[in-house]
């Protein structure tokens, strides 16, 4: 059965574009379209879509507040449309607090010149986030025992108790995600206290205009210091850096003197920042006492600099099925061999705050 789409945009242009390129796939289907926020509250209670992509600015009801609403009334999942400017950055990431589960830059000139790359991109999406039922935004305790270790092949799961791992000998951390990373980096970061010993480097997929925006507000929300990463900055203990949208951030000077490296990015390179560029960084400067941590997102970005680094003796950990948004970036880890524990999203933020403070 095709994956039913609900198409929001008060462009007539946009929302024809958008349906033609859903169409074409033959897993997807346009079921209907709104030109407001409000219609689209009102038709995904009527229509009951698989998926829903939604512009931000419109009129009558702008799409963070219809996010908010279909959120609060009937979960579904919802692609956004944004600008790529500082202020659309900025509303994104309001719509995914929301209750939106991924966002993709609203590009006119893509759709016309680059269709097929587009198209790509929007289909994935859409077939990325369709199985993936939202909550309410209340969180709930995870019920999953400390020190469960999960490695599978998606509905071929198995799991064992072992003894939870000490971090005492860890003395950097480094995150890399992709789809779903924004909530799910809010809420490890909020839990962290403004004291930690060892310095966090993350690497968001994200483009170079919402880095900035993204850093800001979750410097904002935390206890801990986050900024953007800069060229040739030393590494402090108790910061989170996050790695340049459009750019990749590699580590650089020594084991006892850490500095981050941002330069542009090879054109070949799929991602911008890439979470194998920056891994493979570290394996070259650190050993066993790096933590990586894979959440939630697309693909498998993140499994051959897991490589690097775990043949050094680094520990990995992989976000659980359950709590991911996607499960293809810890998934890819599990199923390669690479983790030492697979953690869910409530405690990963816990386990932090407990050993790293």
């Amino acid at each position: 059965m095709a994956i039913r789409v609900l198409v929001v945009d008060d462009s007539s242009f946009f929302r024809r574009v958008v349906s033609e390129i859903i169409n074409k796939d033959p897993r997807l289907e346009v079921i209907d379209t709104a030109v407001n926020g409000r219609e689209a509250v009102e038709k995904s209670q009527q229509l009951k879509p698989d998926v829903i992509t939604m512009d931000i600015e419109m009129p009558v009801m702008d799409g963070i507040e219809a996010v908010r609403q279909i959120t609060a009334r009937h979960p579904l999942p919802i692609l956004m449309f944004s600008s790529l400017t500082t202020e659309g950055a900025k509303a994104t990431l309001d719509a995914l607090d929301a209750g939106a589960l991924d966002y993709l830059p609203k590009k006119f000139e893509e759709l016309t010149s680059h269709r097929d790359e587009a198209a790509r991109l929007l289909t994935q999406k859409i077939k990325a986030i369709a199985s993936r039922r939202p909550v309410r935004r209340i969180t709930k305790p995870s019920v999953r025992p400390a020190g469960v270790r999960v490695i599978g092949r998606d509905t071929q799961v198995r799991s064992r108790l072992v003894p939870t791992a000490s971090l005492s000998h860890i003395k950097f951390v480094v995150i890399g995600t992709s789809t779903g990373g924004p909530v799910a980096l809010q809420k490890i970061f909020t839990k962290l206290p403004r004291q930690l010993r060892c310095p966090i480097v993350v690497v968001q997929h994200m483009p170079a205009a919402f880095t900035p925006a993204f850093a800001q507000r979750l410097n904002t929300l935390c206890d801990v210091q986050v900024k953007e990463a800069e060229d040739g900055e030393r590494l402090v203990n108790g910061t989170i850096y996050i790695a340049p949208g459009g750019k990749q951030t590699m580590l650089g000077g020594t084991s006892g003197s850490l500095k981050l490296v941002v330069r542009e990015s090879e054109a070949h390179l799929n991602y911008k920042p890439c979470v194998d560029v920056t891994l493979a960084s570290i394996a070259r400067l650190l050993g066993r006492e790096t933590l990586s941590i894979i959440l939630t997102g697309m693909g498998a970005d993140g499994r051959e600099g897991c490589k690097l680094i775990k043949a050094k003796g680094a520990t990995v950990w992989a976000q659980d099925e359950a709590s991911c948004v996607v499960y293809g970036m810890p998934m890819a880890v599990a199923t390669a061999g690479l983790t030492d524990e697979i953690v869910s999203l409530e405690d990963i933020g816990r386990r932090l705050a407990k050993e790293l403070a």
